[in-house]
């Protein structure tokens, strides 16, 4: 399993390319698109879907432009399902003036094991950014794709429309801290960390 990170849109917003025996999972995609299809095009591999971390503008902004590429569907969390649709509600009028957009996603993200073609990981509720955020755990790989909960010692920002600092912190402290220490950490912005690196020098959550 390979894990490429490919910063995209107007904020660098990390998307994640996961691929596996030629089929790949779209993470994040933020903007972009050439990008995203180009790399796709160069490792031969077939995206199977799009999954978000939650649904803010600078991770949704390509999600239309893949979706129409590969025919491929949208897996997001129910509580942000209008998001995605409502450039009031995904942030993109008020941080880059322009609307940010796309159609309602086919799958709800629920908590719990999620197969999709060869891959096969596990979805958590992790709230605190957004009320409908979720990280996805691949326990064969040791990593974690978070989004914005937690970065290198830096946490995702709760001051937004449906952001608590208090469930962040719950977030944390049970869906990653309780991971091995050797688990890789992939945030929705900036570099990779390791669990054992931020319980040590996280200087927000340890």
């Amino acid at each position: 399993m390979n894990v490429e990170c490919l910063p995209v849109g107007p904020l660098g917003t990390n998307c994640y390319i996961v691929s596996k025996e030629k089929n790949a999972l779209i993470i994040d995609p933020g903007g972009e698109p050439d990008k995203i299809i180009g790399y796709l095009n160069r490792i031969k591999a077939t995206p199977s879907a799009i999954l978000l971390t939650h649904a803010h503008f600078d991770h949704i902004g390509a999600v239309e432009d893949l979706r129409n590429e590969f025919g491929i569907e949208v897996y997001l969390h129910t509580l942000e399902h209008s998001w995605l649709e409502n450039p009031q509600l995904n942030g993109s009028v008020a941080f880059i003036g322009n609307e940010i957009s796309a159609k309602p996603p086919e799958h709800e993200l629920k908590a719990g094991k999620l197969n999709l073609r060869t891959f096969s990981f596990e979805v958590v509720h992790t709230p605190g950014h957004s009320p409908g955020s979720v990280s996805f755990i691949f326990h064969e790989g040791n990593f974690i794709i978070g989004g914005d909960v937690l970065f290198k010692q830096g946490i995702g920002r709760t001051d937004l429309p449906g952001g608590d600092l208090s469930q962040l912190e719950k977030s944390i402290q049970n869906h990653f801290y309780t991971l091995p220490d050797n688990f890789t950490v992939y945030p929705g912005h900036g570099p990779r960390t390791t669990i054992q690196d931020e319980k040590i020098n996280n200087p927000f959550v340890r």
